[in-house]
Protein backbone atom coordinates (compact mmCIF):
# COMPACT_ATOMS: atom_id res chain seq x y z
CA UNK A 1 0.00 0.00 0.00
CA UNK A 2 2.59 2.65 0.66
CA UNK A 3 4.50 1.91 -2.88
CA UNK A 4 0.89 2.35 -4.01
CA UNK A 5 0.25 5.83 -2.51
CA UNK A 6 3.73 7.41 -3.07
CA UNK A 7 2.76 6.08 -7.00
CA UNK A 8 0.14 8.10 -7.09
CA UNK A 9 1.31 11.16 -5.05
CA UNK A 10 4.53 11.07 -7.56
CA UNK A 11 2.84 10.76 -10.57
CA UNK A 12 -0.11 13.17 -9.87
CA UNK A 13 2.64 15.85 -8.74
CA UNK A 14 4.78 15.49 -11.62
CA UNK A 15 1.47 16.06 -13.95
CA UNK A 16 0.51 18.65 -12.00
CA UNK A 17 3.99 20.20 -12.22
CA UNK A 18 4.02 19.57 -16.19
CA UNK A 19 0.35 20.88 -16.91
CA UNK A 20 0.98 24.40 -14.80
CA UNK A 21 4.32 25.10 -16.28
CA UNK A 22 2.79 24.64 -19.91
CA UNK A 23 -0.57 26.23 -19.04
CA UNK A 24 0.96 29.14 -17.62
CA UNK A 25 3.50 29.37 -20.07
CA UNK A 26 0.64 29.31 -23.25
CA UNK A 27 -1.58 32.07 -21.32
CA UNK A 28 1.62 34.28 -20.69
CA UNK A 29 2.60 34.21 -23.28
CA UNK A 30 -0.61 34.73 -25.56
CA UNK A 31 -1.21 37.60 -23.16
CA UNK A 32 2.17 38.97 -23.82
CA UNK A 33 1.51 38.28 -27.87
CA UNK A 34 -2.00 39.81 -27.63
CA UNK A 35 -0.54 43.50 -25.76
CA UNK A 36 -3.55 44.32 -23.92
CA UNK A 37 -2.22 45.53 -21.26
CA UNK A 38 -4.72 44.66 -18.48
CA UNK A 39 -4.99 41.14 -19.50
CA UNK A 40 -0.88 41.02 -19.36
CA UNK A 41 -1.40 42.21 -16.02
CA UNK A 42 -4.01 39.92 -14.88
CA UNK A 43 -2.63 36.56 -16.77
CA UNK A 44 1.10 37.67 -15.22
CA UNK A 45 -0.72 37.94 -11.47
CA UNK A 46 -2.60 34.81 -12.23
CA UNK A 47 1.00 33.15 -13.47
CA UNK A 48 2.77 34.10 -10.28
CA UNK A 49 -0.22 32.57 -8.20
CA UNK A 50 -0.04 29.31 -10.02
CA UNK A 51 3.40 29.07 -9.30
CA UNK A 52 3.41 29.28 -5.65
CA UNK A 53 0.06 26.96 -5.39
CA UNK A 54 0.91 24.59 -7.66
CA UNK A 55 4.80 24.46 -9.31
CA UNK A 56 6.26 25.50 -5.75
CA UNK A 57 4.69 22.52 -3.99
CA UNK A 58 5.76 20.00 -6.59
CA UNK A 59 8.84 21.18 -6.87
CA UNK A 60 9.71 19.96 -3.45
CA UNK A 61 7.14 16.77 -3.56
CA UNK A 62 8.70 15.56 -6.72
CA UNK A 63 12.61 14.50 -5.52
CA UNK A 64 10.95 13.36 -1.95
CA UNK A 65 8.45 10.81 -3.89
CA UNK A 66 10.69 10.26 -6.58
CA UNK A 67 13.77 8.73 -4.13
CA UNK A 68 11.25 6.98 -1.91
CA UNK A 69 10.15 5.11 -4.44
CA UNK A 70 13.38 4.15 -5.60
CA UNK A 71 13.99 3.43 -2.79
CA UNK A 72 11.37 1.10 -2.00
CA UNK A 73 12.22 -0.90 -5.23
CA UNK A 74 15.29 -1.50 -4.64
CA UNK A 75 16.79 0.55 -7.36
CA UNK A 76 20.70 1.81 -7.03
CA UNK A 77 21.16 5.81 -7.22
CA UNK A 78 23.89 4.96 -9.50
CA UNK A 79 21.66 3.90 -12.21
CA UNK A 80 22.39 5.78 -15.62
CA UNK A 81 18.31 6.62 -16.26
CA UNK A 82 18.24 7.80 -12.58
CA UNK A 83 21.50 9.84 -12.37
CA UNK A 84 20.39 11.52 -15.83
CA UNK A 85 16.99 12.17 -14.55
CA UNK A 86 18.53 14.04 -11.54
CA UNK A 87 20.46 15.68 -13.42
CA UNK A 88 17.51 17.35 -15.79
CA UNK A 89 15.73 17.76 -12.81
CA UNK A 90 18.06 20.34 -11.64
CA UNK A 91 18.83 21.87 -15.15
CA UNK A 92 14.60 22.40 -15.27
CA UNK A 93 15.19 24.10 -11.66
CA UNK A 94 18.14 25.97 -12.67
CA UNK A 95 15.46 27.54 -15.52
CA UNK A 96 13.12 27.76 -12.93
CA UNK A 97 14.17 29.68 -10.66
CA UNK A 98 15.06 32.70 -12.74
CA UNK A 99 11.89 32.45 -14.12
CA UNK A 100 10.19 32.97 -11.10
CA UNK A 101 12.03 36.30 -10.36
CA UNK A 102 11.22 37.16 -14.17
CA UNK A 103 7.52 36.76 -13.39
CA UNK A 104 7.35 38.58 -10.43
CA UNK A 105 9.32 41.44 -11.95
CA UNK A 106 6.77 41.22 -15.17
CA UNK A 107 3.38 41.11 -13.05
CA UNK A 108 4.89 43.77 -10.87
CA UNK A 109 5.84 46.36 -13.94
CA UNK A 110 2.56 45.36 -15.92
CA UNK A 111 0.38 45.98 -13.01
CA UNK A 112 2.33 49.61 -12.61
CA UNK A 113 2.07 50.23 -16.59
CA UNK A 114 -1.93 49.65 -15.80
CA UNK A 115 -2.07 51.57 -12.75
CA UNK A 116 0.46 54.71 -14.76
CA UNK A 117 -1.87 54.27 -17.56
CA UNK A 118 2.41 53.95 -19.42
CA UNK A 119 3.30 51.81 -21.76
CA UNK A 120 5.10 48.66 -21.06
CA UNK A 121 8.53 49.71 -19.62
CA UNK A 122 11.02 47.94 -22.42
CA UNK A 123 12.64 45.42 -19.30
CA UNK A 124 9.29 43.52 -19.07
CA UNK A 125 10.14 42.74 -23.46
CA UNK A 126 13.59 41.69 -22.30
CA UNK A 127 12.11 39.64 -19.26
CA UNK A 128 9.84 38.15 -21.46
CA UNK A 129 12.57 36.90 -24.15
CA UNK A 130 14.22 35.44 -21.41
CA UNK A 131 11.48 33.93 -20.04
CA UNK A 132 10.44 32.10 -22.71
CA UNK A 133 14.23 31.29 -23.58
CA UNK A 134 14.29 29.61 -20.48
CA UNK A 135 11.30 27.53 -20.77
CA UNK A 136 13.24 25.71 -23.33
CA UNK A 137 15.45 23.24 -21.84
CA UNK A 138 13.32 23.55 -18.88
CA UNK A 139 10.35 21.82 -20.64
CA UNK A 140 12.61 19.59 -22.95
CA UNK A 141 14.22 18.51 -19.40
CA UNK A 142 10.86 17.58 -18.22
CA UNK A 143 9.86 15.62 -21.03
CA UNK A 144 12.82 13.66 -20.85
CA UNK A 145 12.12 12.93 -17.14
CA UNK A 146 9.09 11.68 -18.39
CA UNK A 147 10.55 9.20 -20.68
CA UNK A 148 12.67 8.01 -18.36
CA UNK A 149 10.32 7.68 -15.24
CA UNK A 150 7.87 5.79 -17.26
CA UNK A 151 10.42 3.33 -19.50
CA UNK A 152 13.39 3.18 -17.05
CA UNK A 153 15.89 2.18 -20.05
CA UNK A 154 18.61 -0.10 -18.80
CA UNK A 155 21.50 1.52 -20.49
CA UNK A 156 24.90 2.86 -19.44
CA UNK A 157 27.15 5.67 -20.62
Amino acid sequence: MEYFLIKVIHILSSTLLFGTGLGSAFYKWMADRGGDLRAMAKTNRTVVIADWLFTTPTVIIQPITGLWLVHLMGIPLDQTWIMITILLYLVAGGCWLPVVWLQIRMRDLAAEAVTRNHSLDERYHRYARIWFWLGIPAFASMIIIYMLMVFKPNFDL
